[in-house]
């Protein structure tokens, strides 16, 4: 069933994948071989070693490739299609929303917001030539076929700006107005934009729900915390929204 005029904006950060079992870079599991990933994830890391950086995310890909969606990215997704409008923005660079399933159906690509890219993209570090890494990589490093430059994963790194386009499909969902319901899960929240779309797209009376088991920046704003992991809180409060017990202009859940 659809929720007519329901609107919900939801942001997801690494702590729904680190349920899939995919490390984040913050958490006691975050580094590689004893490197920082952060700082691998970086221009001057790739430029100083090329290799290294290529080795990383190779093996990163590895690992999602072999992860599954959890509950709450299937909660994600039954979310999706019970809303009438609803906008899903990620801070992963993994496939795992795209590949979470309610039924037979995913989430369409039109309402996925991929903000700090996809680690299956490669592209040229120089011209517009990219391609979609969807198989097992070899071990060379990519060069691009139009241009000879070296290819680089589809991520922003730390230190670049966003896509202009995707903070353009965020702005524009904002714009239009108001949501009823505004979910932040998983996501420290550093990111100024992060703590700016939330704000704003609660502005007017919208609910606020945090889903995170620590403590975030974004915390005293929230009109709901729930402490606990999203695959075990997410499905339930899905539920009632899909139930109808979050509707337009009465989504109250109790604090």
């Amino acid at each position: 069933m659809i929720m007519p005029d329901l609107r919900v904006l939801v942001i997801t950060g690494a702590g729904i994948s680190a349920e899939s079992g995919i490390p984040t870079f913050r958490g006691k599991n975050g580094y590689w071989r004893n490197l920082d990933p952060a700082k691998l994830a970086t221009p001057e890391a790739f430029e100083g070693n090329p290799s290294l950086v290529w080795e990383w995310y190779r093996e990163r890909r590895r690992i999602i490739r072999a992860a599954h969606p959890n509950p709450a990215h299937e909660a994600i997704t039954k979310l999706a299609q019970t809303c009438s409008d609803f906008l899903l923005v990620t801070q992963n660079v993994d496939n795992l929303h795209s590949r979470a399933q309610h039924g037979a159906a995913t989430i369409p690509l039109e309402k996925i917001v991929q903000i700090h890219g996809d680690i299956f993209l490669t592209r040229c570090s120089r011209c517009d030539w990219h391609y979609y890494e969807a198989e097992q990589d070899g071990s060379e490093l990519p060069l691009c076929r139009h241009c000879g430059t070296m290819m680089r994963p589809g991520v922003v790194w730390f230190g670049e700006s966003l896509d202009p386009l995707q903070i353009a499909r965020v702005e524009t969902y904002l714009e239009t107005r108001g949501c009823d319901v505004v979910f932040v899960i998983g996501t420290t929240a550093l990111f100024g934009y992060i703590i700016d779309w939330s704000l704003r797209g609660a502005e007017g009376g919208g609910q606020l729900i945090e889903i995170n088991p620590d403590s975030t920046s974004l915390s005293r704003f929230a009109t709901r915390l729930v402490r606990e992991p999203a695959g075990i809180a997410l499905p339930d409060l899905v539920d009632e929204i899909c139930k109808g017990v979050c509707s337009p202009g009465n989504c109250r859940p109790s604090l």
